[in-house]
């Protein structure tokens, strides 16, 4: 608690703030320079229609790859989620390794570049929960990609998952959207489930976003209620790319989140 007292008159007002309300006014405050940056679905699918996707890896994500054996902790066979999954090299890896996987992205090419750049046949068919949806599965791995918004999905739809492999997906989603993520993240997973975060930090006052600054107080806000959260790597991530957009520092963070035990 933080007291802090004033003299009125003849007599002194004591306010007391609890902590938790400090910590929210901090976090409110680093996040200030993006809170009201918006980017609409549109702007997703223009990126891809335009090939402007510098966020998308060619190869299978090193952070991923190194911590695989804490998120699998032993299991096979596990059911991951990847939101905004693009076309990740990671999906069909995963896969390659029997493991199933359900993503959710708005850009139907990017759905189809994925099935297609890793010479898979897939099949194409509505959702009948989602209005406009289509789901696409692959025929000869346990994959199945949702074009849909993400916010329209949910665990009715897809089930629960033991694994989610959230990479470009937090720092993706407009600042004001990330209570409602939250909710949706963790409605999927499963009491076993290992969900690996990726987030970045940077001076937000030097760069609009996406990808966002997400520091790591707002990390346990939105996660720490009802998961533990246990941060597995942190590693300077600048490149001359993001020297390009005026940074001048960039930490790449891997946070393991689970959920409490009852």
């Amino acid at each position: 608690m933080i007291e802090a007292a004033a003299a009125a008159a003849d007599h002194i007002i004591v306010v007391f703030v609890p902590e938790s309300s400090r910590a929210q006014a901090n976090i409110t405050s680093m996040l200030a320079p993006q809170a009201n940056r918006v980017m609409v679905l549109g702007e997703w699918e223009e990126r891809w229609q335009e090939n402007r996707i510098g966020f998308h890896q060619p190869v299978v994500h090193k952070m991923l790859e190194s911590n695989i054996d804490k998120v699998l902790a032993g299991r096979t066979g596990v059911r991951f989620f990847f939101p905004l999954c693009g076309k990740a090299v990671d999906m069909k890896w995963l896969a390659d390794q029997g493991h199933s996987v359900v993503g959710v992205e708005i850009s139907e090419m990017a759905v189809k570049q994925f099935f297609e750049e890793n010479n898979m046949t897939y099949s194409e068919e509505p959702v009948p929960a989602i209005p406009g949806a289509k789901v696409f599965k692959s025929s000869e791995k346990n994959i199945s990609l949702y074009q849909c918004d993400l916010y329209n999905f949910s665990s009715s739809i897809g089930g629960q998952f033991g694994a989610i492999w959230d990479r470009g997906s937090l720092v993706a989603i407009n600042p004001k959207d990330r209570e409602k993520y939250a909710a949706l993240i963790i409605s999927l997973m499963a009491k076993d489930c290992r969900y690996l975060l990726d987030t970045l930090l940077y001076n937000p006052e030097l760069y609009p976003g996406p990808p966002f600054f997400v520091p790591d107080a707002q990390v346990q806000s939105l996660f720490g209620k009802s998961c533990d959260i246990e941060l597995l790597q942190s590693v300077d991530a600048l490149t001359d790319r993001h020297r390009g957009w005026g940074l001048d520092f960039l930490t790449e963070n891997v946070h393991l989140i689970t959920p409490k035990s009852v």
